[in-house]
């Protein structure tokens, strides 16, 4: 007869302890608010977690799937670009191994929704970009794109975020945005103003990807919560954290500022689903 000893006691029992976690974690009821809308979020059963975590994919973009009640479900962000009507979702079903076994097209409904329109003053040079200017913001866009495609294996801890910090929502998402009298891309985050240098916590966990001082955007961090969840702070008067640093929720990681195009200090915070820039409110408990 095998003897166990107390190492091998030790292992089963972390053993077990990290499935029960895991469990736990896979059950949690944490996800965001639902809205059918251009800049919204759906939520789209695939079926029965039986076999291995399906892959899914909207636009071209990896989508976020989970298990929740023994279902497995994909948080779909929708980008504001996006036409009302029957949108598709490509789904791969896979065996246990990981290696796939069938495809299925998902089809879910966006509804249409207008959003304001906001027109705000500021330095003409922040809107007739000169040759330098608008070389910079090319490079810049680039850089910022890529952070915000972030797709990272493990899954987020959790998708009902805690605010970055308190204020007065300054400006809301989705704006239709005139500068100057000139129409812009709708407003893609949250304004929430506050005094310069008040303190910006991260709403949950994850890993620094990329900090910049951009010719819009200001100082901005970007963070990476597992799975296409991607978090960007903006306009921000200083960046507390660096990339690659592991983030804690309610840590500080910044100070409200003005820097970049911004009409006062404020923070801009977003939130990007599938490279997706979704509303924040939905993933926020109510004021």
């Amino acid at each position: 007869m095998t003897t166990m000893t107390s190492r091998h006691v030790l292992a089963l029992i972390s053993l077990v302890l990290l499935c029960a976690e895991s469990t736990l974690a896979a059950q949690a009821d944490d996800l965001p608010r639902q809205s059918a809308v251009p800049g919204g979020v759906v939520i789209v059963p695939l079926g029965p977690a039986t076999s291995a975590a399906p892959m899914a994919w909207f636009g071209g973009a990896h989508v976020l799937v989970t298990q929740r009640n023994d279902e497995w479900q994909a948080v779909v962000g929708i980008p504001l670009s996006t036409e009302p009507g029957e949108q598709h979702l490509l789904v791969t079903n896979t065996r246990l191994d990981g290696s796939p076994t069938t495809q299925q097209e998902i089809s879910f409904t966006v509804n249409d929704k207008k959003y304001p329109a906001q027109y705000l003053k500021v330095a003409p040079r922040q809107v007739d970009l000169s040759a330098t200017d608008l070389a910079r913001y090319e490079r810049e866009r680039t850089l910022q794109s890529n952070a915000l495609a972030t797709f990272s294996a493990h899954a987020p801890t959790t998708l009902a975020f805690a605010w970055p910090l308190r204020g007065r929502t300054s400006s809301p998402f989705g704006f239709r945005r005139y500068f100057n009298n000139q129409a812009r891309n709708p407003h893609s985050g949250l304004d929430i103003a506050a005094p310069t240098g008040t303190i910006v916590k991260a709403p949950a966990a994850g890993v620094v990807v990329a900090t910049g001082d951009y010719f819009f955007n200001g100082k901005t961090i970007f963070i990476d919560h597992g799975q296409g969840v991607v978090t960007m702070y903006c306009h921000l008067s200083k960046i507390g954290v660096k990339p690659g640093d592991s983030i804690a929720p309610g840590q500080a990681i910044g100070h409200v500022g003005a820097t970049g195009r911004a009409t006062g200090p404020h923070l801009h915070f977003g939130v990007a689903l599938n490279r997706s820039m979704v509303e924040p409110l939905l993933f926020l408990p109510k004021p």
